[in-house]
Order: C-alpha cells, then structure tokens, then sequence
C-alpha cells in the first residue's frame, strides 16, 4: 500500500468512526426508561444520565400516602427507573469501549483515570523501536 492509499484509509477509517459516535449519541439521547411502584401509587419515567421526563399518579393509590410516604416511594421508583437507564446506556457503550474499561463503571462516573487514559500510551511495537524506548504497552 503506497503513502497515498494509507492516508485514504486512514481518513476512511476517520470517517467510520465519526459516523458510529454520531449513531452513539443518537441512541443516548432516545435512553428513556420508566418504573412504576409495586402498588401502582406512581410510574416514574427519566431520560438520558436519570434525567426525570414525567411523573405520573396511574392510580389513585397515592392518595393513602402520608407525605413523606410519598416521597420514599417516588424516590424508589425515580431509583429504579434510572437504573434501567443506566443499563440502557452501558449496554451502548459496552461494544465500543477498549478492552479493560468497564462500561458500567464509565456510565456511573466511577471508572478511574486509566479508564480514559492509561499510565502509558499504547503505541505500536514499530513506534516503540523508532523513539528507542522500552517494550510496548498493549
């Protein structure tokens, strides 16, 4: 492959990859996830990263609720909905994330900073041998 046809390959691939974030971003934005309450008092619906989109009462099962009754059991149900989410959303990034990382932990926020950039740049045994440094990192 001569100098030309690596460069075009190299933009293709480029190309590739912009077209799958794009498609990416698409479904992260559609995440929408709902949960209702075990006894029907409320169904809670959140979007993308557990963003509430609607709460809604399908029965009038609430109405029996103490205040503070009420909250525990839209709070159990926001928790639950956004649980959903988030393996919505891990279940997306999990095929595309490096070989390691953990795609749960990425949506979460608990994944460490090796996750996004390791200890040491990976680089090609070929690059390794033309800057004179040690055996490379894969």
């Amino acid at each position: 492959m001569n100098f030309n046809e690596r460069i075009e390959s190299l933009f293709g691939e480029y190309q590739r990859q912009r077209n799958r974030l794009t498609e990416l971003q698409q479904k992260m934005r559609e995440i929408s996830a709902s949960a209702t309450s075990p006894r029907r008092e409320v169904t809670v619906t959140v979007g993308q990263n557990g963003v509430i989109t609607d709460i809604r009462f399908p029965t009038g099962a609430y109405k029996r609720l103490t205040p503070a009754d009420l909250t525990g059991v839209i709070m159990e149900t926001y928790a639950e909905a956004k649980e959903q989410a988030m393996e919505q959303a891990t279940a997306i990034l999990a095929p595309i994330v490096p070989e390691g990382v953990d795609a749960a932990a990425l949506v979460r926020g608990t994944a460490g900073t090796d996750a996004f950039l390791p200890a040491e740049p990976r680089m090609a045994a070929s690059v390794h041998e033309i800057l004179g440094i040690g055996r490379p990192v894969r």
